[in-house]
């Protein structure tokens, strides 16, 4: 294989530490129009229309869209009579939060109405400040109350909240629920833990910040503990919307129902080899030779523009058809053709063709073996001159047989 020259690689070299003083050139401009603090809170919903009796929980936003590091502190400055409400996150009550540059960091807002609370409006207040009192920032919140009752299972004797009730990944992964459960029974009682999923699928429940799964949850009179719940998909499970159903009871004392999703996104997987396996073969110099390969898509999710990138030897050249694959569906395969046409100074011998084959969501590497031969016209000649010494050599026994 033809070696790279000093010149060629101090120029590699150049362009590279080129590139990376323009890349860091641009990131430091981009830096500089932002500004030096700036800092917003927003709350996911600003308006709900729940039934009567119901929680309200959602999300407080506070992007850090500047860069230096803010402290901020939060307060419910208004809550209507008759709702016990707080800011908290998935275990404790807040008071205030840490939102490093251009971060962003969520708080959970949850609002409980006491027994027998009237239909109506009703509106909270949060207010918050940087350490300084540099941002001020305060959030209303308008919670309009109907006279129907929830259409889900009432609580009763306990209530089951979740503040990020969907999530979303791909299918080999695992996924994790937090749960906040409150006992509303005034003595200690021991809960059950229940959860139905789809078929094959794993799912355990965990205390907080713990590995050990358990299957039940003692608590005190008006207690609140988070746990969690850990689902595994079945293997090979498709894309696609699963509803999880968990509920936690007491005997005939306390029941309550929350319902999970879990969006799977299939997995990313791509197989790439010849059909017999071998990934080597023979060319000339300056002369096309062609191999074909296969891609296939052994995930369960469809793959997207798949790319080919070669690495070669210098001055050869390797080609695609196609150039590229738009789409590969589950299980479906498609042929390559690859042509590879070696140095026409290329020596005799053995050289490495290298062909990643993927998308920006999965890769797969191939090595072919290219053996370069010898043109055959130089064995003709090589013949020929075999032949020309041979007889050569009999015309010189002649010669000196004569004398």
């Amino acid at each position: 294989m033809k070696k790279y020259q000093p010149a060629q690689i101090a120029l590699t070299v150049c362009l590279t530490l080129l590139a990376a003083a323009i890349t860091t050139g641009r990131a430091s401009a981009a830096e500089a129009t932002r500004p030096l603090r700036s800092i917003v809170m927003a709350a996911e919903f600003p308006g709900v229309v729940v039934g009567q009796g119901e929680t309200v929980s959602m999300d407080l936003i506070f992007h850090n869209k500047g860069r230096t590091d803010e402290n901020v502190s939060v307060a419910l400055s208004e809550v209507p009579e008759g709702w016990n409400a707080k800011v908290k996150t998935y275990r404790f009550r807040v008071t205030g939060l840490h939102v490093p540059a251009e971060k962003s960091k969520t708080l959970t807002f949850e609002a409980r109405p006491d027994e027998g609370t009237a239909p109506g409006e009703y509106r909270f207040k949060v207010d918050s400040r940087t350490a300084d009192g540099a941002f001020k920032m305060d959030q209303t919140i308008l919670v309009t109350v109907t006279g129907d009752r929830p259409e889900t299972d009432e609580s009763a004797g306990v209530s089951v909240a979740t503040s990020y009730p969907v999530v979303r990944g791909p299918s080999d992964g695992t996924f994790e629920f937090s749960l906040d459960v409150t006992s509303d029974l005034d003595d200690d009682a021991v809960f059950d833990l229940f959860a139905q999923g789809p078929d094959g699928w794993e799912i355990n429940f965990k205390p907080a910040y713990e590995s050990k799964y358990i299957t039940g949850l003692r608590l005190k009179g008006k207690q609140n503990q988070s746990i969690a719940v850990e689902v595994k998909p079945a293997i090979n499970s498709p894309a696609g919307e699963f509803p999880i159903l968990v509920r936690v009871s007491s005997g005939e004392a306390a029941k309550s129902e929350v319902k999970l999703t879990v969006i799977l996104i299939g997995t990313y997987a791509l197989e790439a080899g010849t059909t017999s396996g071998l990934l080597s073969l023979e060319a000339r110099q300056g002369k096309p030779a062609n191999v074909s390969f296969y891609v296939r898509n052994s995930g369960t999710a469809v793959s997207q523009d798949i790319q080919f990138l070669s690495f070669k030897p210098e001055n050869w050249k390797v080609e695609f058809k196609p150039e590229k694959i738009d789409a590969v569906a589950p299980g479906e395969f498609e042929q390559v053709e690859m042509t590879i046409t070696p140095y026409e100074e290329a020596l005799v011998g053995d050289y490495s063709i290298g062909v990643q084959v993927g998308s920006d969501k999965v890769k797969k590497e191939l090595e072919f073996r290219t053996t370069v031969k010898a043109s055959p016209v130089w064995g003709w000649v090589g013949i020929g001159i075999i032949v020309l010494v041979v007889l050569g050599l009999f015309a010189m026994f002649r010669f000196l047989g004569r004398r």
